[in-house]
């Protein structure tokens, strides 16, 4: 029987070479998980003049994104993911839902880290490559 379970994504954790890091996530709002692989593109021309479709492939990589809280006293957040960006290691991502659900893979943090003063978070997304394995 199926199982559809929604819900908050309850910790996001860095294992890498400078540490590991934990990230509070947000309650109440959604994150968005791309478990990476091949995808097949969204292209109504790719057809060829007898009606024949032609299926491009291309390889994408593996994406979480979400808002996480930010303390700016201590400025940990946003110091933290400024330094797992530029090292050129790349960390292990556990993401755990609610459900039970965990994901795992290596990546790094990619995009702007812009938090807001306002709210105290951030949007935090992390991709890397190959696919984001469930445990």
């Amino acid at each position: 029987m199926a199982r559809y379970l929604g819900g908050d994504i309850l910790e996001i954790v860095c294992q890498h070479t400078l540490g590991e890091f934990r990230f509070a996530t947000k309650s109440n709002e959604d994150f968005n998980i791309d478990e990476g692989g091949i995808r097949v593109n969204d292209d109504a021309n790719q057809i060829t003049g007898n009606g024949q479709a032609i299926w491009q492939k291309n390889r994408v990589r593996w994406m979480v994104e979400g808002p996480i809280a930010v303390d700016f006293n201590a400025g940990t957040e946003q110091n933290t993911l400024n330094n797992l960006a530029e090292h050129p290691d790349e960390g292990t991502w556990t993401i755990t839902h609610i459900s039970g659900t965990i994901w795992k893979g290596k990546g790094k943090p990619v995009g702007d880290l812009q938090p807001s003063t306002n709210t105290a978070q951030m949007t935090l997304k992390i991709s890397g490559g190959g696919k984001l394995e469930r445990l």
